[in-house]
């Protein structure tokens, strides 16, 4: 993240995503996929790393091999397979977005992390010796089970994410970057999907 002042000189906490240039990798219609979408490629990806049918995939459209493949439905622009879509073609200053990534994995978490329980000092859902444990997690004899659901310690992070309601503040066409108001999803240089309210 990195932080911007605006006209007003107010102080805005941005993220600065690239956000192209995208290739059209492939294009579907009505007729021949029932529905219109375009799905976009971006990121060089190194021709060993790739398969033999991702390879003739985007030897169709005659492109290098992509890293990320993406499909967006009811794309705003018509565009054939092959040609390029860069960030001032879709977006401007002023839009509303919202951003799909996968959120920092922080492993297996306590309770106090995982679910913001009260922890030392604040002295809720805890034990009288161990602050930081989970406490009661169940009946005794009936049910005599710990129901499904229960907010428990275990693996965070690490899963689909998506914020709404992003503004995009600036952004820089020759780059290709977009300036985005608040944070988004994932650790740094991780794959963000930026859609178009």
């Amino acid at each position: 993240m990195t932080s911007i002042y605006d006209d007003a000189g107010k102080y805005i906490a941005c993220t600065v995503v690239e956000a192209g240039p995208n290739v059209v990798t492939q294009v579907k219609t009505d007729d021949t996929d029932g529905y219109f979408a375009l799905q976009l490629g971006f990121g060089e990806a190194k021709p060993k790393n790739t398969s033999q049918q991702m390879k003739g995939h985007f030897e169709k459209v005659k492109t290098t091999p992509k890293q990320k493949l993406v499909e967006f439905r009811d794309f705003p622009l018509a565009k054939a397979a092959g040609d390029k879509v860069t960030v001032d073609e879709v977006f401007k200053p002023g839009d509303t977005v919202h951003a799909v990534g996968t959120s920092k994995g922080k492993g297996f978490q306590g309770v106090v992390k995982r679910h913001g329980f009260g922890g030392v000092g604040e002295l809720t859902h805890g034990q009288h010796d161990r602050q930081r444990a989970p406490g009661s997690v169940g009946s005794s004899s009936y049910p005599s089970k710990v129901f499904k659901g229960l907010r428990m310690a275990g693996r965070t992070g690490g899963e689909r994410v998506k914020v709404r309601n992003l503004k995009v503040v600036k952004i820089f066409p020759d780059q290709n970057l977009l300036v985005i108001r608040g944070a988004i999803p994932g650790h740094n240089g991780s794959y963000v999907i930026i859609e178009k309210k």
